[in-house]
């Protein structure tokens, strides 16, 4: 099929009359857009909340840690008895 008939047959679809959509089809669609609209939303809020347990938790774990702060060294004996 070359490009002018792939043209002429989408230009005979357009130019059909569209069919009629059975009534319930509507109904179906609404409740289903519904329950995808909670599941995003949901989904959003536990998403938010993973974000503020994640914050909180990295907060404790560097108030407690202080992982800014040099460690002691080790290797160099004390000087104690002069």
């Amino acid at each position: 099929m070359s490009g002018n008939d792939r043209e002429a047959a989408v230009r005979r679809i357009l130019e059909q009359a569209p069919r009629p959509l059975p009534p319930e089809i509507h109904a179906e669609a609404v409740r289903r857009g519904g329950r995808m609209l909670r599941r995003r939303t949901l989904a959003r809020r536990v998403m938010w909340l993973l974000l503020l347990a994640a914050a909180v938790a990295f907060t404790v774990w560097a108030l407690t840690a202080r992982p800014w702060v040099e460690p002691p060294s080790d290797t160099t004996p004390p000087l104690t008895g002069w």
